[in-house]
């Protein structure tokens, strides 16, 4: 299929399915179907956006900001995965727990209010994945339109550009608690370091990173750097190092063969 065919097919499934609820994260594939869909269905679309303590408050301030840039309706939904011991285990499906916990909290809301069906952003890319949130998707029957039309992630960009979305160059921004290694707790004070920790660096320029928190004593940031960027680094560790000790962390490690 071409380009405007695949669009064409999520416009199909959205008319099909409304009114429809979009779970939206402010990433590229969630705008982009969360665009896509008010487009076709206006008033008859709300995105509905996860709030915990896995999602640093930039995040969710730009994902607003960009909500009101294309028109659509979105709602702050609060989750309370940290409530859930196994998603607090930090297991390798802790991704599972998160997601359904979220598409628990959609059901109940398009049950009180009446939407059809509820939609999330996983591409056709993101399908040949081993990815415990699409578990949690097909448990719930969530929709997948950009994954059904067959748009790949870069065909999900390449349309994110020609509708002027400013998330259509963005990098990939899983949630905080991807930063804590599989195995070890997560915890708000952990995901409070590496947010601070981001931020700062986030500050010096860089665009595509990584802070990762590594369990103590003595608590360690880790920080890799993507491998075109490392240049910013010279001349930078003594500050980068102090920095990340003033967000909290007591040692820095600087990753010498960068983020991948």
């Amino acid at each position: 299929m071409s380009l405007t065919e695949k669009i064409q097919a999520v416009e199909m499934i959205v008319r099909s399915r409304s009114p429809l609820l979009v779970a939206y994260s402010g990433g590229v594939d969630s705008t982009c179907l969360l665009a896509l869909a008010s487009h076709v269905s206006g008033g008859q679309v709300l995105g509905a956006i996860a709030d915990s303590p896995s999602l640093p408050r930039s995040s969710l301030r730009l994902a607003l900001e960009i909500a009101g840039q294309i028109g659509a309706r979105v709602e702050v939904v609060a989750t309370s995965e940290f409530e859930n011991e196994d998603y607090l285990a930090n297991p390798p499906n802790r991704c599972y727990f998160c997601k359904a916990e979220l598409f628990s909290r959609l059901e109940q809301i398009a049950r009180e209010r009446g939407y059809r069906a509820i939609a999330y952003g996983e591409n056709a890319d993101d399908s040949a994945d081993l990815r415990p949130g699409s578990r949690a998707a097909e448990e719930f029957q969530i929709l997948a339109p950009l994954r059904a039309a067959g748009l790949t992630k870069a065909e999900v960009r390449e349309i994110s550009r020609t509708l002027g979305l400013p998330t259509h160059d963005a990098p990939a921004q899983p949630c905080l608690s991807s930063r804590i290694p599989h195995g070890t707790r997560v915890t708000s004070h952990a995901l409070s370091l590496v947010e601070h920790g981001e931020e700062f660096i986030r500050s010096l320029g860089f665009k595509i990173f990584r802070v990762r928190f590594l369990e103590g004593p003595p608590i360690t940031a880790k920080l890799q750097i993507a491998p075109a960027e490392m240049d910013l680094l010279a001349g930078r560790a003594a500050d980068i190092e102090a920095g990340l000790k003033n967000a909290g962390f007591d040692a820095v490690v600087i990753d010498p063969d960068g983020y991948r």
